[in-house]
């Protein structure tokens, strides 16, 4: 039978020195309630202190108010290995300035880790990873200096090479979130937006020795549950502790939406066409290399247009997908990212990333922050500013078709589009296409080697890997290539013979006809 406790005896379950490892993704399936309760007791006595911290994705919402930044106080922290560090600020800032080792590592591996660490074998042995700052070979994920064991290895099996992730020895103490439990600690997940890791984290925690504390909703009684329900059986569920309604949102946007979990499924109304201007150019561009059932991932922020597009081209077929393990409607953006309206399914998140590693995706639209003349990607660091990989590198290494989307420059970039042709007015304080990234996110020679498509799409100008090489092939009308284009690069990049203009019905309000 799991305990039921109050968040303040979950919290004081913890131990000095522990490794503790939290689910969550952004707002969904936190266990806020058991967060707030260990950041309110080290306040208060100083205890527990020296955590290694371990999260698979990011919960935050990019301000120091919620989710895992609770958790930033020197000294409450040791260490931490987490997946994605966009909205999770004040631990950036710990990072930063020296006062806990980091790693950043995929969120897709780092899921498929608890799942090897809970079956005992030699840790994630994967391509993934490979040729970009996860690699030992340049960083090995290690995010400062004080930062100085490998987490990961590079081993070669039949010939190839591969990254071997380590596993944990032991995690002492789990936590995750679900919707009910019963007396013996059968935990459902019906009313969240994903299932994400809960129970691979359960089952690694448990097969090594530690705790696992979940917290529901609400305490039912037992036999009440339906079986097929049950997402984290109780055999693996120590304690238990009931959330209050302000700390159990189902995501961060609302407190609960039943269309996000599946209960109803909501009307949509159409979607109202994008404004015309330079992220809608980019994404009818991008929408130019779908075709019909494709299975397709987009990246927050800028790719999130192509589906927008998609739907006033009338585009059928497409197959959304999102890392968090949602399968079809309409995903989420913004601190929602990660659930989607009337899903046609929903899978754990480390099954999801199995289906990505294994080439399932046809085609893939990823942001595109900063590029250097081979054609790598930098998205993960920007000096003080840690973004970190998330699912970038399991997607980008791992589809056929890979499309990065964003515009030239950054900052102040003002432009006239319309009647078929482009004017940059003001250009963009911060260039993209430099000579030197912080990190490679995203290895040219890796996509090479792997036979991939890759093409990188800016509102004036298209480039491809071609061979290899960094290739201009297309440039918007209007846009003048030294001015606009080689004067705004660090580098020369080729220039492809056939030097294509970009199709006028980009830059025109009507819509385009794709879907004929």
């Amino acid at each position: 039978m799991a305990k039921i406790v109050t968040p303040s005896e979950a919290a004081a379950l913890v131990q000095d020195g522990d490794r503790i490892v939290m689910s969550g993704f952004i707002g969904m399936c936190h266990p806020q309630e058991v967060t707030y309760a260990i950041e309110k007791r080290f306040l208060e006595e100083g205890h527990p202190k020296n955590l290694d911290l371990v999260f698979p994705t990011n919960v935050g919402d990019g301000t120091d108010r919620l989710g895992m930044n609770h958790l930033a106080h020197e000294g409450l922290l040791r260490s931490i290995v987490g997946g994605h560090w966009n909205l999770v600020p004040a631990l950036q800032k710990l990072v930063v300035e020296d006062k806990v080792q980091a790693w950043n590592l995929p969120i897709g591996t780092l899921e498929q880790l608890l799942r090897e660490i809970a079956a005992k074998r030699p840790g994630v042995i994967t391509k993934i990873g490979l040729n970009t700052f996860v690699d030992p070979r340049l960083q090995g994920g290690k995010m400062n200096d004080i930062t100085k064991e490998d987490l990961v290895e590079v081993m070669e099996i039949d010939g190839e090479e591969y990254l071997r992730y380590k596993p944990f020895k032991k995690l002492n103490v789990g936590v995750i979130r679900g919707t009910y439990a019963d007396e013996k600690g059968n935990m459902t997940m019906e009313k969240e937006a994903a299932f994400l890791d809960a129970l691979a984290l359960a089952e690694a925690v448990h097969n090594t020795g530690g705790i696992v504390i979940a917290q529901v909703e609400d305490i039912v009684e037992n036999g009440t549950l339906d079986p097929k329900h049950v997402k984290v059986p109780g055999i693996l569920v120590d304690y238990i502790v009931k959330g209050t309604p302000e700390n159990h949102w189902q995501t961060y946007m609302d407190p609960y939406k039943p269309e996000l979990s599946g209960q109803i499924k909501k009307p949509l109304n159409a979607l109202e066409p994008m404004p015309l201007n330079a992220r809608k150019v980019v994404s009818r561009r991008a929408a130019m290399e779908l075709h019909d059932d494709s299975i397709v991932n987009l990246g927050i922020g800028m790719p999130e247009g192509v589906a927008n597009v998609a739907n006033e081209e009338g585009i059928q077929g497409l197959q959304l997908t999102v890392e968090a393990g949602n399968i079809g409607g309409v995903p989420s953006s913004g601190v929602g990212f990660g659930s989607a309206t009337n899903p046609d399914c929903t899978i754990d998140s480390p099954a999801m990333f199995d289906f990505y590693d294994g080439g399932g995706l046809n085609q893939c639209f990823l942001g595109l922050a900063e590029c250097d003349p081979k054609g790598n990607i930098n998205v993960s660091r920007f000096g003080p500013r840690i973004a970190g990989c998330g699912g970038f590198i399991n997607i980008s290494q791992s589809t056929p078709v890979v499309v990065f989307c964003g515009t030239f420059t950054a900052k102040g970039l003002k432009e006239k589009i319309g009647d078929g042709k482009l004017e940059i007015l003001e250009e963009g304080k911060v260039k993209k296409f430099i000579k030197d990234l912080e990190q490679v996110t995203f290895s040219a020679d890796f996509a090479k080697k792997s036979g991939q498509k890759v093409l990188y799409i800016t509102e004036r100008a298209v480039f491809e890997l071609r061979d290899g090489v960094f290739t201009l092939t297309e440039i918007a009308p209007g846009i003048d290539l030294q001015k606009d284009i080689l004067d705004q690069m660090e580098f020369a990049p080729a220039i492809a013979e056939d030097l294509k203009t970009m199709d006028e019905r980009l830059f025109k309000e009507e819509p385009m006809g794709l879907a004929a």
